[in-house]
């Protein structure tokens, strides 16, 4: 089966590239609407990370009375038992996936790339980077949850068992609500994985200081 080359926004570093953050946006939005973070997370001058923003595949959303939009699956109810569309998040795993292979078929190792993600985006990168086959170098789930409630994705890659995974989530968030990500935190605690789990005093959305707060954790886990 052959996929799809996504569109995206990349952002060089100004040294040669040695790691990357491939981050996946939200319904409705596209790589542009969070390549602008770029600056505020306060990376070093001469960091050699390479950022990757894609824009997701257009598609017909059903809780938004089936209109056209970039999303990475289906949303078919907000009930989070139900939300998800199983088949549609298979398929953009194998994006994801190949996103991931471009960067090693250039020279980055699996182990120096963080699978990152905001609202439906970190739902992808969640349950992608669980299930990867290669170690990564951290796994980024911002205002989220997993697409599989209230149990873990089945077939679990070994290869994650150790790597950081950082998840935040707005205390006042109405979109996606805060139990919906501290069920996924749970089940990652109960299960033994590193998990770094912070609320902010926000809505749906991310806050400059907390820019500043992934800033210094993609340090610890790229430089």
């Amino acid at each position: 089966m052959s996929v799809a080359v996504l569109e995206r926004i990349t952002i060089e570093p100004n040294t040669r590239a040695t790691a990357c953050v491939i981050w996946l946006h939200g319904l409705g939005d596209s790589g542009a609407g969070f390549a602008p973070v770029v600056p505020v997370l306060g990376l070093p001058d001469d960091h050699s990370i390479r950022f990757i923003f894609p824009h997701a595949p257009e598609q017909a959303v059903t809780i938004n009375q089936g209109y056209v939009m970039r999303s990475w699956y289906d949303i078919k109810s907000m009930d989070l038992h139900n939300r998800a569309d199983m088949p549609g998040v298979l398929d953009s795993e194998q994006l994801v996936i190949a996103l991931i292979q471009e960067q090693i078929d250039v020279g980055i190792p699996a182990d120096k790339i963080v699978l990152a993600g905001f609202s439906q985006g970190g739902v992808m990168s969640l349950f992608s980077g669980l299930r990867y086959p290669h170690t990564l170098a951290g796994i980024m789930a911002l205002s989220c949850y997993l697409p599989t409630a209230d149990e873990l994705p089945a077939q679990l890659s070994e290869a994650n068992k150790q790597t950081s995974i950082l998840q935040h989530h707005g205390e006042q968030d109405d979109v996606v609500p805060l139990f919906a990500g501290k069920m996924a935190n749970t089940l990652l605690n109960q299960a033994d994985y590193h998990t770094e789990w912070k609320t902010y005093a926000m809505g749906h959305s991310v806050l400059p200081h907390q820019l500043q707060d992934i800033g210094k954790w993609l340090v610890s886990r790229l430089i």
